[in-house]
């Protein structure tokens, strides 16, 4: 190509970043920022837009057995081995826009640009938008990827959506998923057929801003062990006629609880261990309570996070432990719904390597970094597929409104992404 040629594509490539991204924006608007619910109407909103796009530069499309969107270069579909790329084109309730969907956009480009360019990868690319990466519907991550490995069971099927009707099962069974043959965990995709995988993601924390980088190269990435509702059952009475020493009070002991955890929290941390926990949700019953009643019960949350199994399982001990302490002393019980894992993962070296001197090639920061966020890419890595992730720096964090990704830190995450897949290791 032409400089000329070269810079008009580039520019062509940008305004349509622009225009997928306002498109997302605007077609799945919420009060506040973007609704895009897993199996729903904004997820199969975002997959509308993505297909649109495919089609007008003449990509192939089609939808796999656990309804994710997968989207090729003319004639490469069902070739293999080839390299995946993508992640997920669902949000939290009222979220950003970028969290998941600029992998999604990033691989999409990379497939416009190859046609743009009249380029050919290596090995054949298949991008796909994955279904259900966040929790907050049902309680359950990454769900288009678990299915394809055969990682979903009858109790993740069976979740509730976050507003107590229908279930996880239903949804996908609606959506075309083949829920039969994923409720008796048989794999959808052979992993021998996926040579890699690598997503592109927003960081979700501050590092990348506080630092200064557009870009940076993750080599790890936590798992979590959570429980989405822990209950304190104590004893409702009235405010002023019960003394301290005669209360059974489920408030009071669900924050002696959460105390006596973040006192640990520093504990470990300071004896090197890398580990984050978090109690997300702390609710009485609003039908029942009052600023003179003693709460009857008090639901909350509990997760803990690390890139090592060994702490997930025993900072989860600790707290059950606590939980009998407390109990004890307090005259309460705890009651445990079902508790959900997602194990760490470690990115491929050779995958990190090449990332890492592709980076070096643009121009960019040879800066790497651990995930502590979750991502559909710990599922392809646990199947054995050599895996990577790239992050992109972006303000005010994630799961918010406020997400603010600037598209000049995206382009140079995409252009990386491009060269990956045009010359994987």
């Amino acid at each position: 190509m032409t400089e000329t040629t070269l810079q008009s594509a580039r520019g062509e490539l940008r305004s349509l970043a622009v225009e997928i991204f306002d498109t997302l924006r605007q077609s799945t608007a919420a009060r506040r920022g973007v609704s895009r619910e897993s199996f729903g109407a904004g997820e199969n909103a975002a997959f509308e837009i993505l297909v649109d796009v495919a089609r007008r530069f003449g990509l192939e499309t089609a939808t796999d057995r656990a309804a994710n969107l997968l989207i090729s270069l003319p004639g490469q579909t069902g070739k293999t081995p080839y390299t995946a790329c993508g992640s997920h084109m669902d949000s939290v309730p009222e979220g950003g826009n970028f969290d998941g969907a600029a992998g999604v956009v990033a691989g999409l480009l990379g497939l416009v640009r190859a046609r743009l360019e009249h380029a050919e990868p290596k090995r054949p690319v298949r991008v796909i938008a994955l279904r259900g990466e966040e929790s907050a519907w049902y309680g359950k991550s990454c769900v288009g990827s678990s299915a394809l490995f055969g990682r979903l069971r009858k109790a993740d099927l069976a979740s509730v959506h976050r507003d107590g009707t229908g279930t996880l099962g239903e949804a996908m069974k609606r959506n075309g998923a083949a829920v039969d043959a994923i409720e008796a965990g048989t794999p959808l995709v052979d992993p021998a057929d996926i040579a890699g995988y690598i997503e592109l993601h927003i960081e979700q924390g501050p590092i990348l801003v506080a630092d200064s980088l557009p870009t940076a190269v993750v080599t790890s990435i936590r798992g979590n062990l959570r429980h989405r509702r822990i209950r304190c059952i104590g004893e409702a009475g009235h405010s002023g006629a019960v003394p301290r020493g005669l209360r059974n009070d489920p408030v009071m002991a669900t924050a002696a609880l959460i105390h006596a955890l973040d006192n640990h929290w520093q504990d470990w941390l300071d004896k090197g261990h890398d580990i984050v926990v978090t109690t997300g949700i702390v609710e009485t019953d609003g039908r029942a309570h009052s600023v003179s009643r003693i709460a009857g019960e008090v639901d909350f949350s509990f997760e803990v996070r690390s890139e090592d199994t060994a702490t997930l399982e025993g900072f989860y001990e600790l707290m059950r432990s606590e939980c009998d302490r407390i109990a004890a002393e307090r005259r309460v019980m705890f009651n445990f719904d079902r508790r959900v894992d997602a194990e760490p993962a470690v990115m491929d070296r050779r995958w990190v390597d090449r990332l890492l001197q592709h980076a070096r090639a643009l121009s960019l920061p040879e800066r790497t970094i651990l995930s502590g966020a979750g991502h559909d890419a710990v599922l392809f890595a646990s199947a054995g597929i050599p895996s990577a992730m790239i992050f992109i720096r972006n303000h005010n964090g994630s799961h918010n409104p406020n997400e603010a990704m600037d598209i000049d830190d995206f382009l140079k995450g995409a252009d990386l992404l491009y060269r990956a897949l045009m010359d994987p290791p």
